[in-house]
């Protein structure tokens, strides 16, 4: 049994299914997510503590000035951030903890954590990328073409993860990184054995 969780980031573009394969993997009990905090306007739906914290930008700036967060960063207007004290409660109870963050906040957070496994989920393509954001219907065209463009530069990114996972068929996607907690934590155990 391990006795440290470990810490995972799940970065891609604006539609790339993230969420989707998110919420497969808090299906199982070892792994928890983190709830990330945004001063942006809730979408349809959305449950405060659940999808995200609501925030005002005033209380977002008070944490940032409190070193509340482990990364923040600023996308299409808004601010978005990880909370870090349940982060760390979670690791300490040898939870797999999960980051759904942009490619800015993994940066600040390998800073911080060079031991977190990050994972870049990958759509088939710019068009697939684009249809899903569109059927989505929740953002205007100017909003789809800045995430268009923002995927466009972060999919040049990808190769500085440790792992790119296309989402193809969700059901692929999910079987691929599970498969990689599997191993890592595998990997994880087996490290504390050796160094028992």
């Amino acid at each position: 049994m391990k006795n440290k969780g470990l810490l995972f980031i799940l970065s891609g573009p604006s539609g790339a299914g993230k969420g989707t394969v998110v919420k497969e993997l808090v299906k199982l009990p070892e792994n928890e997510v983190s709830v990330s905090v945004t001063t942006r306007e809730p979408r349809e739906g959305e449950i405060d503590g659940v999808h995200y914290h609501f925030f005002t930008v005033d209380k977002f700036r008070k944490l940032i000035d409190e070193n509340g967060f482990l990364e923040y960063a600023q996308y299409c207007e808004n601010y978005y951030g990880t909370p870090l004290a349940q982060i760390e409660k979670w690791l300490s109870e040898a939870k797999n903890v999960i980051l759904e963050i942009d490619v800015q906040g993994c940066r600040q957070v390998k800073i911080k954590r060079p031991d977190a496994i990050t994972l870049f989920i990958a759509p088939p393509s710019m068009e697939v990328l684009e249809h899903r954001l569109r059927k989505r219907g929740t953002e205007d065209e100017e909003t789809i073409q800045k995430r268009l463009n923002t995927a466009k530069s972060e999919m040049q990114k990808a190769g500085e993860y440790d792992y790119v996972v296309i989402n193809g068929p969700i059901e692929e996607c999910v079987e691929d990184v599970l498969a990689i907690f599997k191993a890592e934590n595998i990997k994880a155990q087996n490290a504390e054995s050796i160094n028992i």
